[in-house]
């Protein structure tokens, strides 16, 4: 049989016998670089023993316990693949082959890569690539948790936006991605107690990608900025794991106030473009909010919320809307949306 050139995820057993959710990766030998038909169903079930997170219907905590594993495994699938695309990238553009050498095939792993692509995007006179190299490197090398996050957040991306063919897309182009990884080397000075130089970085993220997300601010893994400009998280957000977030969001205050006065959103929401929420306010677990929406009261768990000021307009129970990325309103989206306005009232389960 013809090889295809698909990158391969295999499960391997620990040392007691149980099941492990690690993998390692392997890229079958010879064929074309754009795939097949007939890996693609191997592809999508060997990518769910590697990224549990994003089994639909599994247990979240069981999926929260195996993705703690990715970092330990005994490969790196994802960027072997990122590896693999910039070779095939590289022979049919062969004006980007420099780039391509520079921010991916000359390094040694992931996050050394995400390092000088990020520095090369942030610096500035006064703060240097080779500066900014050595800081996010220093970060990321030292943090479990990044070198986790930095994964399943490619992850998302590639699985979640139709425009992310490849999870090198991700790492050298999409500046959702790069905004994203940038604010997690912020979050962790910040909470190392350099909050002058976090700051700094805010900044300059702001400047260069049109998102402004508060270093104090606490997100989760697996998350999508898709496209990101715009996007503003203040200080005391709190965005759960699996989140997908369109342009435009806002993840805002109500005035003046000190302490906790930013939204939590619960995981595997999705926040359509444009949505506007404000104040100390819960966004449950599996809730959609519409594009252009104002909210400003909670918001159910697996809810839709719709309008100014929003208000719910139907429930579902079986998928996050962060996973399917479904944003329309129709009523066949909804197992439960004959439930009436006058019934959600009366026992508080609606935003007025």
């Amino acid at each position: 049989m013809t090889s295809c050139g698909c990158l391969v995820l295999e499960k391997v057993e620990d040392h007691g016998g149980e099941a492990a959710a690690r993998g390692r990766g392997r890229l079958a030998q010879g064929g074309g670089g754009g795939g097949c038909g007939s890996c693609a169903g191997e592809w999508r079930s060997r990518s769910e023993t590697m990224f549990p997170i994003y089994v639909m219907g599994s247990s979240r905590a069981s999926s929260a316990a195996a993705a703690r594993g990715i970092v330990d495994a005994a490969g790196d699938p994802i960027w072997e693949a990122v590896k693999s695309e910039a070779k095939s990238e590289a022979e049919k553009e062969p004006i980007l082959s420099s780039f391509l050498y520079a921010s991916v095939l000359s390094h040694d792993c992931l996050e050394r890569a995400l390092s000088f692509v990020l520095a090369n995007r942030l610096e500035d006179p006064t703060l240097l690539a080779t500066q900014l190299i050595d800081i996010f490197n220093d970060v990321m090398m030292n943090n479990k948790d990044i070198r986790r996050s930095i994964r399943l957040d490619a992850q998302a991306f590639k699985d979640r936006d139709p425009a992310c063919a490849q999870y090198s897309w991700a790492l050298l182009y999409l500046k959702g991605y790069h905004s994203l990884q940038s604010y997690r080397i912020a979050h962790v000075l910040w909470n190392q107690g350099r909050k002058v130089l976090a700051l700094a970085l805010q900044s300059r993220i702001s400047e260069v990608f049109a998102v402004d997300i508060h270093p104090a601010a606490r997100i989760g893994e697996g998350i999508l900025l898709d496209h990101g400009t715009g996007l503003v998280i203040g200080e005391t957000a709190v965005v759960g794991n699996w989140v997908s977030l369109m342009q435009g969001v806002t993840l805002g205050g109500t005035g003046k106030e000190n302490g906790d006065r930013h939204p939590k959103i619960g995981q595997g929401a999705l926040l359509g473009a444009g949505a506007t929420i404000l104040g100390n306010i819960n966004v449950g677990e599996g809730a959609m909010i519409a594009a252009g929406s104002l909210v400003l009261k909670d918001v159910p768990p697996h809810s839709m919320a719709v309008g100014n000021p929003a208000k719910v307009v139907g429930y579902k129970d079986k998928e996050d809307p962060s996973l399917t990325m479904k944003h329309d309103a129709r009523r066949d989206y909804f197992e439960h949306v004959a439930i009436s306005f006058s019934d959600d009232k009366a026992n508080g389960s609606v935003v007025k």
